[in-house]
């Protein structure tokens, strides 16, 4: 299935444990290799992480596991503050 780039600004992001991480931003693409590197993350959950003077975050594309209605990213235990 092909989609426009476009499409995907404004979907909100959940890990696969259901916690709400933000929404799209923005995407960085890897224009020589033809592929999505990382999404841009803002309106970020607070209350997972403190992102100090920081906007948002980046997601590396290969923790992303589907894109839909929502964007499914692997929890990474860690990686946010426990809720």
């Amino acid at each position: 299935m092909r989609t426009q780039i476009t499409h995907l600004f404004g979907l909100k992001v959940y890990t696969d444990e259901s916690v709400y991480v933000g929404e799209v931003e923005d995407v960085l693409l890897d224009v020589e290799g033809k592929k999505i590197e990382s999404l841009i993350i803002g309106k970020v959950n607070n209350d997972l992480i403190d992102l100090k003077t920081y906007k948002g975050i980046k997601i590396p594309y290969r923790l992303i596991m589907s894109i839909a209605d929502i964007v499914m990213i692997r929890h990474l235990q860690g990686a946010f503050r426990e809720l």
